[in-house]
Formats: structure tokens, C-alpha cells, sequence
């Protein structure tokens, strides 16, 4: 029996960016091949680099349903209290997660809830690391309702300049299932109440993969259904 062919999930999200960069990089490529070889490592790999980037892997989820997941692949850069977020309007346990142009980008959804509000925020474009970013960049704030009401701020970048969440209000999610994306190195923050008594299961430094991280739960006696 022959081998399967190796199958490379893509998000359904990037397939304008990937036809252009197919079409673009792929005659560099070929004229770079019949013209001087040696440099058609150059398109090819920016070519691989963009395929990359918009990767979609399965994940599972961690075995206890209690706890919430990581909304998205990176690294934690901060867990901090916060007053009076958006949307959510109530003192919350923020945990902010960078994404380089490295990681996947497709977010998740950190547990079962459904879409209660949503709120689009243009704004300008600082790196994503920058301590203002999440209050001058571009951001889609996504109210998610479940026993407690929990906030995913998706936060544009430097390089990304298209926040992605084709979503409408009273859509259902699933623990771990794909909420959009944000395109290329960004920021994604996670807002949970604090009268849900949060405790993170995350410190700043750690890297996280959307779906397949427990990120947080609330108490135990504030069991989440």
C-alpha cells in the first residue's frame, strides 16, 4: 500500500494570501531557477515561511473540563489584575499571551460559552509587546457568556494588519473550537472575572498552545457547565 501524502491543515482564513503568494513566489522561484539557481532559495523559502504561518493543527483539549484553555499559541507576557474591561465592565484577572510570526495564529475558544457581544476598535498598529498595545492598537473584543462572562481580546501588531472573527452574536463554541484569526505577530488577552476567583495556570514566560494549554479555572465551587 502506498503512502498517505503528508496533509498540511490550512485555515480556510488565508487563502487569498496564500493564492498570491503562491502565483508571486512561485515564478520568483522558477525564474530565479532558469536565471541563477542558488537564489531561488530566497522566494521559496518566504514562499514556506507564508504556508507556515497559516497553519491550522488539531488539538485536543486537556482532560479535565473544568479548565479553561489557551485562546492562542505564543508567550505569556504578563497575568495582572485589571479594572473595569470593555465590555465586561468588571475587575478582571487579564492574561496576555504574544504571538510571533512564528506561532499559529488561529485563535480558539477557551471554553464552552456562547458569543453574547463583540465590539471591532480600530487603532494604530504599535508591536504587540509595547505596554500600550492593548489600549491604542486595533483589537476585536469577543464577550464570551458561560457561568461567568469571560473577555478574548484579539489585538493587532506591528506586521498584522487584519483581525479576523466572522462570528455573529449567539453563535455557540466549544472548548478549543477556532474563533478567527489575527494576521501575522499579535497579541491575544484572555479576561476573567475576578468574582469567579481565577487562578492562572500560567506565569509570564511560559509558552502556551491554543487548545491543548490549561490557562486558567475559576474556583472550585464556581464550577463552569
Amino acid at each position: 500500500m502506498a503512502d498517505e501524502p503528508l496533509k498540511i491543515p490550512l485555515t480556510p482564513h488565508g487563502v487569498r494570501e496564500l493564492t498570491v503568494a503562491t502565483l508571486v513566489l512561485g515564478l520568483l522561484t522558477a525564474a530565479a531557477l532558469w536565471w541563477i539557481w542558488p537564489l531561488a532559495v530566497i522566494p521559496l523559502g518566504l514562499l514556506v515561511f507564508v504556508y507556515s504561518f497559516f497553519r491550522d493543527p488539531e488539538r485536543s483539549p486537556p482532560a479535565d473540563p473544568e479548565v479553561l484553555v489557551s485562546p492562542a499559541d505564543g508567550t505569556v507576557t504578563d497575568v495582572l489584575e485589571i479594572d473595569n474591561p470593555p465590555l465586561i465592565e468588571e475587575p478582571c484577572l487579564r492574561i496576555g499571551i504574544f504571538l510571533s510570526v512564528f506561532n499559529v495564529h488561529v485563535n480558539r475558544c477557551p471554553l464552552n460559552a456562547t458569543l453574547k457581544a463583540q465590539h471591532y476598535r480600530p487603532g494604530e498598529f504599535l508591536d504587540a509587546r509595547h505596554p500600550d498595545a492593548t489600549e491604542r492598537n486595533e483589537a476585536q473584543d469577543i464577550l464570551l457568556e458561560a457561568k461567568y462572562p469571560v473577555l478574548v481580546r484579539q489585538i493587532s501588531g506591528l506586521i498584522a494588519r487584519r483581525i479576523v472573527f466572522p462570528f455573529s452574536d449567539g453563535t455557540r463554541f466549544e472548548r478549543g473550537q477556532r474563533m478567527g484569526m489575527i494576521k501575522f505577530g499579535s497579541r491575544t488577552e484572555l479576561y476573567l472575572p475576578l468574582r469567579g476567583k481565577p487562578e492562572s495556570l500560567v506565569k509570564a514566560g511560559d509558552k502556551v498552545r491554543g487548545t491543548a494549554t490549561a490557562i486558567a479555572r475559576f474556583s472550585p465551587e464556581s464550577t463552569l457547565s
